[in-house]
């Protein structure tokens, strides 16, 4: 029995065979699946396909990077989502440095944005700073908004971090203690999870572990104490092996759990039952 703790079933990837992808599922031992929203409309199809399928549950939240594009307000729709007893956290929400407006500048302008002239920051630099600036207040806003509406509800967050992990960090310490939240798609160190964990936090484990590439992320799986991670597949993405190159469905989550038990020399039933467990608790199903 495996939980299949983040997935985006409401994105079009899905549309052309859903029942197809519950029932693959389903046959993989997969027995219930958190479809996550990115947007106060990603959210809402989230809550309504949760309500119409027994193992299926919702995560309501608005991405990082949709910041700009963002209404004045996304707390007063998601808390009126959260009245479903179908809700059962909060996000993904968080932090995304990855491409900030300056590096889309740079590219556009075919200009180096951070390079230091003898006459000091160029026009571009400048420009470039207050809209990163910006961007990062916006995110930043948005994140804190979201783990205020999580700690009023009782409900734990989905957190998703890119090339901001300090920032993240820091502004998930004065919710220490009144909520948790969830470092979804775990690809850093053994010590950043470990921080991550010593703060009260969980980590979650993708299809990256079964890539060439990501032998150092399988590592980190592999050493954390059991009760310490979740397993998740961030479909339509990050299709483990032998699936790369083509669309991730819940199914898959198999695969990871499966790998993370042969590099941790268990059985599958260890790492299933332990990582179920987590979730149960984490995600608080029967709130």
């Amino acid at each position: 029995m495996l939980i299949e703790t983040h997935a985006h079933l409401d994105y079009p990837d899905f549309a052309p065979d859903f029942d197809g992808v519950l029932q693959r599922a389903t046959d993989a031992g997969v027995t219930r699946i958190i479809t996550i929203g990115t947007s106060v409309e990603s959210s809402r199809r989230a809550v309504e396909l949760a309500e119409r399928h027994a193992n299926i549950f919702a995560v309501i939240g608005v991405h990082p990077t949709t910041a700009d594009e963002a209404g004045e307000d996304v707390i007063g729709p998601l808390r009126e989502l959260a009245q479903s007893r179908r809700v059962v956290g909060i996000g993904e929400t968080g932090l995304d440095y990855h491409r900030l407006p300056s590096l889309a500048a740079a590219k556009e302008k075919k200009v180096q944005v951070f390079a230091r002239t003898l006459q000091g920051e160029t026009e571009e630099e400048i420009e470039a700073g207050l809209h990163d600036g910006s961007y990062k207040a916006k995110q930043a806003s948005l994140f804190e908004q979201q783990l205020d509406l999580a700690m009023e509800l009782g409900l734990n967050a989905v957190i998703h971090q890119r090339d901001a992990w300090e920032d993240t960090l820091e502004l998930m310490r004065p919710y220490a203690g009144k909520l948790r939240g969830v470092f979804h798609c775990f690809g850093g160190t053994l010590e950043q999870a470990q921080e991550v964990i010593a703060a009260g936090h969980l980590v979650s484990f993708t299809g990256i572990v079964t890539f060439k590439n990501g032998t150092e992320v399988l590592e980190v799986a592999a050493q954390l104490p059991m009760g310490d991670f979740m397993v998740e597949t961030d479909c339509p993405y990050l299709a483990p092996v032998p699936f790369r190159g083509k669309r991730a469905e819940p199914a898959h989550t198999r695969l990871v759990a499966e790998s993370i038990a042969i590099a941790r020399d268990v059985t599958l039933d260890e790492v299933a039952n332990a990582t179920t467990a987590t979730a149960e608790a984490f995600f608080r199903f029967n709130r």
